[in-house]
């Protein structure tokens, strides 16, 4: 069984038990109970329902596990001869979930 949905622009596809790290949300705490309600699509067993945008009735809840950061990017500009140069480091947020049920 697994779903698509649809969070902060990005279409994911899931099934129960998987972990997976979304956009930064931070008013989620660790062990708090997200509700995703976009489902594009559903498949179970073997009945494959799509949605028109979203499927009725059907939705994925996940457990916040936590808060990680990804690696990290170096940003440089440089400008040639004109002895111009920047250096910057950045590390995305992300909020780290498990996947515990699909509703359908």
């Amino acid at each position: 069984m697994f779903a698509i949905i649809c969070d902060g622009g990005h279409q994911l596809r899931v099934e129960e038990g998987q972990e997976l790290e979304l956009d930064y949300r931070s008013d989620a705490k660790t062990g708090d109970e997200l509700v995703f309600d976009r489902v594009l699509a559903v498949l179970d067993g073997e009945q494959f329902r799509v949605g028109k945008p979203v499927v009725e009735g059907s939705s994925v809840k996940a457990e916040v596990l936590g808060v990680s950061r990804g690696e990290k990017i170096i940003v440089q500009k440089f400008r040639r001869r004109k002895n111009s140069r920047r250096k910057q480091g950045h590390r995305q947020y992300y909020t780290r979930v498990r996947i515990s049920k699909i509703e359908s």
